[in-house]
Formats: C-alpha cells, sequence, structure tokens
C-alpha cells in the first residue's frame, strides 16, 4: 500500500519499539517487543490510522551516523511482523538519522516511506552536529525502493539550527533541493506541540507540499493545525494515560481520527 497525503488528514501513528540488541536498556528476547510492536500496529489499524510508522524509540542513547546491523536486524523482524497483521502503510524512522538504514527496511519489508531528521542543513543535537545527506538518500532510494517517501523534518525536535538559518529557508531547501515529499513541523521536543505559526509558515513557504505535524499533536490541540497540513505523526498522546511507555490506546485513536475528520 502507498501513503497518500493528498486526501482527507493523515494520521501516521508511531509504533514506539521498546530496546532493542545492543542496546544498553535491552532486557534480553525479541519476541515480546514483536509482540508489542503488532499489538500496537492493530490497535492503530483498529482505530482508524492512515498508517503506522516504526521507530527504534528506546536505543537511547542514539547513534549520530550509522546504526549498528542488530538494530537493522530488529526493526527488521518488526516490520516484517507489523507487515503480515495489519493492511495499513508501513513506514520507518532509524534514530537518530540513519536514513540509509530506513531506506533498506522500506525495500525489505515492503515500507512505503521514511522519516529522516535531518535531510538538509546541520543540526546541534545531543548527538552532536547532524548533517543532512539528501544527496546520497535520494540516490539511494532511486536503486532500492524508488516509490518510497521521505519525509523531512525542518528544524527537527530535540536540536537547534547549527547556523542561524530560518525555518522558511530551511522548509524551501529541504522541499525545493532536498526533493522531499513532505515536511514535517515539530516542537522542541518528544510530545510537545509545534507554533501554529510555524505550521502556517511552512504552508505559505511551500504550498505544494504536503505538511506534517511532528510531535505534541492530540484531540484538543488540532483544530490549531488542521487548516494547515495534511496529517500528523502522533504517538505519545495515543497512549494509555497519554504516557509513551505504555501500549496504544483505541479510544485515544478513534478520538483523534474524529477530531481530525471533522476538519474536512
Amino acid at each position: 500500500m502507498k501513503l497518500d497525503l493528498s486526501r482527507g488528514k493523515a494520521l501516521i501513528g508511531v509504533i514506539h519499539l521498546p530496546p532493542l540488541p545492543g542496546a544498553p536498556r535491552f532486557r534480553g528476547g525479541l519476541q515480546p517487543i514483536l509482540d508489542r510492536a503488532v499489538a500496537d500496529a492493530v490497535t492503530y489499524e483498529k482505530g482508524g490510522a492512515t498508517a503506522v510508522i516504526i521507530e527504534n524509540f528506546g536505543d537511547v542513547p542514539f547513534a549520530a551516523g550509522s546504526v549498528a546491523p542488530e538494530t537493522i536486524a530488529a526493526m527488521a523482524r518488526a516490520g516484517v511482523a507489523v507487515h503480515a497483521a495489519i493492511r495499513l502503510p508501513i513506514g520507518f524512522n532509524v534514530l537518530r538519522n540513519d536514513a540509509r538504514a530506513a531506506l533498506g527496511l522500506a525495500a525489505a519489508c515492503d515500507g512505503c516511506f521514511i522519516r529522516v531528521n535531518v535531510h538538509t542543513g546541520a543540526m546541534l543535537t545531543d548527538q552532536g552536529i547532524l548533517q543532512g545527506n539528501a544527496y546520497e538518500t535520494v540516490r539511494a532510494r532511486t536503486h532500492l525502493c524508488p516509490q518510497t517517501k521521505i519525509l523531512a523534518d525542518v528544524h527537527v525536535k530535540h536540536a537547534v539550527p547549527l547556523a542561524d538559518e530560518s525555518l522558511q529557508d530551511a522548509a524551501r531547501d529541504a522541499w525545493e533541493r532536498g526533493l522531499a515529499d513532505a515536511l514535517i513541523i515539530s516542537g522542541p521536543g518528544t510530545g510537545l506541540p509545534a507554533l501554529a505559526a510555524d505550521v502556517e509558515t511552512a504552508r505559505e513557504i511551500c504550498p505544494q507540499a504536503p505538511v506534517l505535524i511532528g510531535s505534541g499533536f492530540n484531540a484538543d490541540n488540532a483544530r490549531n493545525f488542521l487548516p494547515w497540513i495534511n496529517g500528523a505523526i502522533v504517538g505519545s498522546s495515543l497512549k494509555k494515560n497519554g504516557r509513551i511507555g505504555n501500549p496504544v490506546d483505541l479510544a485515544r485513536v478513534k478520538a483523534l481520527v474524529r477530531a481530525m475528520k471533522g476538519s474536512t
């Protein structure tokens, strides 16, 4: 299946994988991780989500460059399990910024999109300086999985621009020069909402680009963003009691879907 951002408002549910093999907090045993990923994916599908994205959220501290082979192998196991369990499009985000691994996972697991935290430009993060590599990412996609969409963050969360770069310039570069397929606007951190003004700016500066919210989006604040966006990537607010370590809550997914459909 393909991710269609041209109709309605897309809800992309995040599957936060617990610590994987090789991560400091890995507790041993991959099957419970796979079972949890499948359960969350099924809940998203039942709740009316448009797609799901799988990310190695539990693997702190994150790599600044390429992730370890065991990380990719474990994420591939999760991708295969999730793909077999649901009919929704699936995508990958390999934290902190391994777009090449994400493309490989998409190619191997029938994924149709990836999220790239720093696609163009450079950001100062807790991993150090992360530099975009749109040149290699776009070319690798051509050979591996040419239909895969690149969803690119603009001034990604948990980071600040290395230079005095405006959000307008960053959005324009990601869209026009980086050839991203969609732009993501986030707040300062996981679960923290973006500024409505930033979302509006991205929409106005790149009117042809699909624009997504990348953090802090929920049923209560949805109306502040819906006029400007094509969808949202949501995880934290859809967990039981709003706690990121909990399973996905079916009622919360349904409530957000209703809120998003109310704008169309």
